[in-house]
Parts: structure tokens; C-alpha cells; sequence
């Protein structure tokens, strides 16, 4: 049997059917187009459902059941989008009016926590017992595995990894706070770094704007990543300030967690090394356990956003 994944974002609907191994035999996509009304969204995930299930030669009584990962506050016992800012809805059926439209099972998830399953069935994660996923975009996602289970609290919200604190008084928070991590070791926050930087830079030239072709608001997450490559010691400087607040809130998941691995996945991530190296470096010298001869194995996430897609699938 098959099962199938859908990945409800705020710009596309991915959809993709996984085999028993983990393996995306076939997706299809649309706009997501939002807003509009919830049974627009439906229709739309229902037809790229489909289209999915006929790219990959089968029909829909080859498939066991549908997930859907979604961004946002979801409740996976009642079948409900409690709330989704990038969505615009509260309290959505999603679950009951996806089943009247493919007569199937269907499971929601948070769209974060789907992708730390996909990573510990079939990524950086696999063999894990305890893992943790961490994704760097507009802001922190965050998924937590124990014991082979996806964690989130006894109200279905917990793993909101990027809303510690780690600042006091800090950045102002999307969410409301004041010095979330999110707002740091984002990659927003790595952006905004990097624009601060070349407008305190109190020099006739800058290279990072130079990178910009003289656009700071062509600055992106790898401006800092690149001039620094090049030998820009401003940049240098906006690397390692970046590292230490990304490194901080890691230090603090793993004395909580002390997962097997904690993998990174998120556009900064593509800095592979560059960013992970000094990363560990810095968990290795503030970390709780650095006497203990197990430590937590700190990796780049592998399945990029096929991640969401597999985790989705395998919901239970």
C-alpha cells in the first residue's frame, strides 16, 4: 500500500505519493492563493491529491491514507486548524471536508513537526531514537521525536522551538515577545543582520553591498555567507554573530532534550559546513554534558521539503 502527504503552505499545495520505503514516486502542485475560502483550499488539495495518485499509476484504493502538514497551531485529535496566520483561518475542519471529498482516512499535522518525522523515518535522522528538527526560514520551525513519536504538548502546541527566549528585552518578536530566538537565528534575522551591518559599515565602500549590486534590499541569506568566502572581514563579523545566537538556542534544546541528533534544515543550512562546523564548535564548549561520553550528533538536514511530504504520509 501506498500513502499519501500533502504539504499545505502559504504560497504552494504539494502533494506526493510514498511507498513502504520512503520513496516519493510521484507529486503534483498548485498555488495555494490564499486567501480564499476554506472549501477552495479543499478542492484544491483534493485535485492535486489526485493528480499525484494518477502520475504515480495507482488509484485511491491503493492508497491507506492521506497527512497533511500545515503551518500553524493544528489539533491532530479533533481534525481541526485551530489557527494558521499564513492561512488566515480559524478553526477549520480541514480533516472532516478533505474525508468527504476522498472518502479516505485523513491525519493533520504541524507542517514542522512532519518534517522531523520525514528526517527520522527516512533523513538524518533515521535510526534515531530521539531527535530533534530545527528549520531556518521566515522563522524557526521546530519538530521533536521521542521514543519514535512526534511531542507537542498536552494542547498539540508544543515544540514552538523558536519563541524562547534568549535575548531579555531583545528584538520584537512577530509573536509578541521581546528577544525570541526566532528573531535571530532566523533567516530573517541572518538578513537583517547583514543589512545592519553595511548600513553601520562607516566606510565608502562595502562589500557585502557590493554583492547587492548596490541593492540592500537584494540582501539575502547568503550575502554574509559569500562575502565572507571572499575575505570580508565585515562579513566575517556578521557570520559569527549569526552563529552565536543559532548555537545559543541549540545549546539550550540539547541540555533540555539531549536528542540522539539534532539535524538543521532551512535555506541557511545549505551553508553546510561554513555554518555547522562553527556551530558545533560553540555547542561543544557550552553544552551541559560535555564530560559524557554521548553526546548529541548535530547533522544538516537531508530531505529538504520532501521532509513534510514523507512525514505527512506516515502520520498515525
Amino acid at each position: 500500500m501506498y500513502r499519501l502527504g500533502i504539504d499545505l503552505g502559504g504560497t504552494n499545495i504539494v502533494a506526493g505519493v510514498v511507498d513502504e520505503k520512503y520513496k516519493i514516486v510521484a507529486r503534483a502542485s498548485c498555488k495555494t492563493n490564499v486567501p480564499r475560502p476554506e472549501s477552495e483550499i479543499c478542492d484544491s488539495m483534493a485535485e492535486v491529491a489526485l493528480k499525484a495518485v494518477e502520475k504515480a499509476k495507482i488509484t485511491m484504493d491503493d492508497v491507506a491514507s492521506i497527512g497533511i502538514g500545515v503551518p500553524g497551531a493544528v489539533n491532530p485529535k479533533t481534525g481541526v486548524i485551530e489557527y494558521s496566520a499564513n492561512l488566515f483561518f480559524h478553526n477549520w475542519e480541514v480533516v472532516k471536508m478533505m474525508q468527504e471529498r476522498l472518502n479516505k482516512k485523513v491525519l493533520i499535522e504541524n507542517d514542522a513537526n512532519a518534517a522531523a518525522l520525514g528526517e527520522y523515518l527516512a533523513g538524518s535522522a533515521k535510526g534515531a531514537k530521539n531527535a530533534i528538527a530545527i528549520t531556518l526560514g521566515t522563522g524557526v520551525g521546530g519538530g521533536i521525536i521521542i521514543n519514535g513519536k512526534i511531542y507537542s504538548g498536552s494542547n498539540y502546541a508544543g515544540a514552538e522551538l523558536g519563541h524562547m527566549v534568549i535575548v531579555k528585552d531583545g528584538k520584537e518578536c512577530a509573536c509578541g515577545r521581546k528577544g525570541c530566538w526566532e528573531t535571530y537565528a532566523s533567516a530573517t534575522g541572518l538578513i537583517n543582520m547583514t543589512k545592519q551591518k553595511i548600513l553601520s559599515e562607516k566606510l565608502d565602500y562595502s562589500y557585502m553591498l557590493k554583492l547587492c549590486d548596490g541593492d540592500i534590499n537584494k540582501v539575502n541569506g547568503k550575502t554574509a555567507f559569500d562575502a565572507m568566502e571572499d575575505g570580508d572581514p565585515a562579513a566575517k563579523e556578521v557570520v559569527e554573530e549569526y552563529v552565536a545566537y543559532l548555537a545559543t538556542g541549540l545549546v539550550n534544546i540539547i541540555n533540555i532534550f539531549q536528542p540522539d541528533v539534532l539535524c538543521v534544515g532551512g535555506g541557511v543550512s545549505n551553508q553546510g559546513e561554513n555554518l555547522l562546523g562553527p556551530v558545533r564548535a560553540f555547542v561543544e564548549r557550552e553544552r551541559y554534558t560535555k564530560h559524557n561520553d554521548k553526546q548529541t550528533v548535530i547533522c544538516k538536514a537531508t530531505l529538504g521539503n520532501d521532509a513534510g511530504i514523507i512525514g505527512a504520509a506516515y502520520l498515525d
